[in-house]
């Protein structure tokens, strides 16, 4: 089948209030305009160099969202136009985001990711550390400087980990909702949690059913790389 037949089954599937993010790593540029070309928007890629010479090169009404693992001096190669940061996972990438984001007169929102899986791979905050980075966002917003004004966290972000037990995946994400409900009360100006990004081609669909309010989906519109 044809991406813009993938792209339409998949979204055709989408309780309404999920978001696709089709992952796009690794993608030719004319394949991301067959997607686009079909209504596809929202675009993710894991490295900042990759996503910053597809954006100089595609239409400007897409937003791009960086899903990998982020370097701090990296930051400042995508400060200009990314749309959303799934992987943020310490307080001195949040300054370097923020850091960055008002040299360029930007807000950006950013999701914090949380480790969910049971592989030593993945990156993420432990509920503790996640806990401590809200406080911080907190304080700061009651303070007249604050520190935090050009990001705002607008979810979380998890990835459960690599396994066919699918029990094991949905305790998983299960366990990222349980931590989102948590803390969604908890509205400052720059901190406001409506996103649980889980869910990847797969295992989206059980994501979904355990919460998850955006996927992010590669190979089954993409095809394997």
């Amino acid at each position: 089948m044809s991406i813009s037949q993938n792209l339409n089954n998949i979204k055709s599937s989408l309780p309404s209030h999920v978001t696709l993010v089709a992952v796009s790593k690794t993608k030719p540029v004319s394949d991301l305009m067959e997607a686009y070309n079909a209504g596809q928007r929202i675009f993710g890629e894991n490295k900042i160099q990759e996503m910053t010479e597809k954006w100089e090169q595609m239409p400007k009404d897409i937003e791009w969202h960086m899903i990998g693992h982020v370097q701090t001096n990296k930051v400042k190669y995508m400060a200009q136009f990314v749309s959303l940061i799934h992987g943020v996972d310490s307080l001195k990438l949040l300054q370097e985001i923020n850091k960055q984001a008002a040299k360029n007169n930007r807000t950006i929102d950013c999701l914090l990711q949380v480790y969910i899986a049971e592989e030593e791979s993945k990156f993420g905050l432990d509920e503790k550390e996640l806990e401590e980075i809200l406080k911080q966002l907190s304080e700061a917003a009651q303070s007249p400087d604050n520190e935090f004004k050009n990001i705002r966290i607008t979810g979380l972000m998890g990835m459960a980990t690599f396994t066919e037990n699918q029990d094991q995946i949905k305790k998983e994400f299960q366990n990222l909702k349980a931590i989102f409900d948590k803390y969604k009360e908890l509205k400052t100006e720059n901190c406001q949690l409506t996103t649980i990004s889980m869910g990847m081609s797969g295992d989206y669909q059980p994501a979904i059913e355990c919460g998850s309010t955006m996927i992010r989906v590669g190979s089954s519109i993409f095809g394997t790389r």
